[in-house]
């Protein structure tokens, strides 16, 4: 199905999606800044403390963020962002890789890495089961012995590795 079929109309603001963006830049800059102030910002007998580079790399992200904010008031408030459509298939994306990064800790990177490209494959790509399953289980285990027997870096498993003694 073409994108063109699907309603391209309606959809968040241009000027309203920067502006947000910009504010959560913000935010993120002065946790930054509150975190390297609780830690230290300062020099002492051995060189600079722990947050003197996050520090200043927060005011660089507050004051950069602050000129994107009044960039972005200056952006027509008409003019549309993307269409829902659009920032649907965006979000078809973020949220299972999201789901990856957080199961990940719990199953392993192999088990976790298996079912996100199957299932990737199958849904997004509307790949057949058995090139699903090829490639789902292929990357990992080519993973694993480049990672694990080749450069010798141990990545995060889970209890079926270990299960299995990997």
């Amino acid at each position: 199905m073409s994108e063109a079929s699907h309603d391209q109309s309606g959809g968040p603001a241009h000027r309203t999606v920067e502006m947000g963006v910009a504010v959560a830049c913000i935010v993120f800059g002065l946790i930054t800044i509150i975190g390297s102030l609780q830690v230290g910002v300062g020099w002492d007998t051995t060189g600079p403390r722990s947050g003197f580079f996050p520090f200043y790399l927060g005011i660089v992200i507050v004051l950069s963020s602050l000129m994107n904010l009044k960039s972005a008031y200056a952006i027509d408030g008409e003019r549309e962002f993307a269409t829902w459509y659009q920032l649907k298939q965006v979000l078809a994306v973020i949220i299972p890789t999201t789901v990856y990064v957080f199961v990940l800790p719990y199953t392993g990177i192999y088990v976790a890495s298996m079912v996100l490209i199957g299932g990737f494959m199958m849904w997004l790509g509307k790949y057949p089961l058995y090139k699903a399953i090829i490639y789902g289980v292929g990357v990992p285990v080519g993973i694993y012995f480049m990672f694990e027997k080749w450069f010798l870096v141990p990545l995060p498993k889970g209890p079926i590795e270990y299960w299995l003694g990997l």
